[in-house]
């Protein structure tokens, strides 16, 4: 396979993974904000950290799905999901498999990996650029008199 072939399929199985990550991440925040999905109640309004996290997930979540700020809203998913492990899970135990932390590391490292390596191709963030760098229409190239 040509090395061209292994960078598209990069770009797509990097867009695929944020796509999918992030759709569970906001499922996080939708459980915490509304109470919904297994949650028994929402997250009191401005409550720290429960509330702001469940925003994090929320709000956070849906740019990286959208790809849009996707490295500034994946760095800032990240680092939620950072403190989350060492302030409330890390305390209980060290490893993960102990304190109940396993989806707070996993999702604290796919953001800041995504926060590095961007949306991938299939990203508003990378259409705006595509767009933003796109020679000027003129009335020439179109043919219009």
């Amino acid at each position: 396979m040509a090395q061209d072939s292994w960078d598209r399929l990069g770009g797509i199985a990097l867009s695929a993974v944020r796509i999918v990550v992030s759709f569970m991440f906001i499922l996080h925040g939708i459980s915490a904000l509304f109470g919904v999905l297994g949650a028994p109640y929402p997250a009191p309004l401005f409550a720290w950290p429960s509330w702001w996290a469940g925003l994090i997930q929320f709000v956070g979540g849906v740019l990286v799905l959208l790809g849009l700020f996707t490295r500034p809203a994946a760095l800032v998913c990240s680092g939620a999901m950072a403190f989350a492990y060492f302030s409330v899970h890390q305390p209980k135990g060290l490893l993960p498999l102990q304190n109940g932390g396993v989806s707070a590391a996993l999702y604290a490292w796919f953001f800041l990996l995504i926060a590095i390596l961007g949306g991938g191709p299939y990203a508003l963030d990378t259409l705006l650029r595509q767009i933003r760098q796109a020679p000027p229409r003129t009335r020439a190239h179109t043919g219009a008199q």
